[in-house]
């Protein structure tokens, strides 16, 4: 059956649209993984027909998972987010006339500042990790260019240059160059005398020759910052503390823009907000 009235129908039409748009994977996955939930829920009340899905329904999944199933506000709020994605998409090739997820309102949640490590918090997780020179090197790099996880994951051997970093263009990403400070090329240097000999091109490998992925990367770095003593951070942070740092030294938002691969400019000027005793304007990076 290909009627595309049926909700799986329409949500395989929804998914398959947003691949051709080049959506992230990560979005795909997710927008896909809350529909495939929602419609989970309208089986359970012999709802199959996008063109039967009322606004009460969407309301009734609201306080579902809010309630019964617990989730924050703010995870509630991404999961309608991908409903009314899915409807706006239903109404624009006229399989519905009215969208009932416009009059749903997303529950309110607090947006928490970015975790921004201390001085003495991320030299507390180097001092931790300097008998690791694998992870210390990823806790580097990570720490110094403000590279995301899975671009670090990502990383051939090829793409050390000598003083610059190549991040390939991915998904959405375009390619680009971070430049690589001293600390961080000798953290680097330590780690490569160590690395295997493998015939695999990824920058870190196990001992067993397999790629770190980033679960093991994320799950090996929140082992150190427990051991470190510094609570409450993520693998996310060393991130949000490279450009928390960097703005504050002075460096130029347009700059730091191109470095971490912000799309827009107003994402990376968000942080100036979180940092204190600014310096003036100084198109450079400072070592952390």
């Amino acid at each position: 059956m290909n009627d595309i009235t049926l909700f799986d129908t329409a949500r395989e039409k929804f998914i398959e649209k947003f691949k051709r748009d080049k959506r992230s994977s990560y979005t795909i996955l997710a927008y896909g993984n809350d529909l495939t939930q929602f419609g989970r829920f309208l089986a359970d009340r012999q709802i199959t027909q996008t063109t039967a899905v009322r606004t009460e329904e969407i309301e009734a999944f609201k306080t579902y998972l809010l309630e019964d199933k617990k989730y924050t506000a703010k995870s509630v709020s991404r999961k309608l987010n991908s409903i009314k994605a899915f409807f706006r998409y239903l109404t624009s090739v006229k399989i519905i006339n009215d969208d009932p997820a416009v009059p749903v309102s997303h529950p309110r949640f607090r947006v928490e500042p970015p975790r921004i490590l201390s001085k003495m918090e991320y030299r507390a997780l180097r001092d931790t990790v300097r008998d690791n020179p694998r992870l210390a090197a990823v806790i580097e790099l990570l720490l110094q260019t403000g590279i995301r996880i899975g671009e670090l994951a990502r990383l051939q051997l090829p793409d050390l240059e000598n003083k610059h970093l190549l991040i390939r263009a991915y998904e959405t990403q375009p390619e680009r160059s971070v430049p690589l400070n001293p600390a961080v090329k000798k953290a680097l240097q330590q780690y490569l005398e160590i690395r295997p000999k493998s015939k695999s091109s990824e920058l870190f490998i196990t001992k067993n020759h397999h790629p770190m992925n980033v679960r093991n990367i994320r799950s090996a770095i929140d082992r150190y910052f427990r051991l470190a003593g510094v609570k409450d951070a993520t693998v996310n942070d060393l991130r949000h503390t490279f450009i928390a740092h960097q703005l504050a030294a002075g460096t130029s938002p347009v700059l730091l823009q191109q470095i971490v691969g912000h799309k827009r400019l107003s994402t990376t000027e968000k942080y100036l907000e979180f940092i204190k005793d600014k310096v003036t304007s100084a198109d450079k990076l400072e070592e952390l």
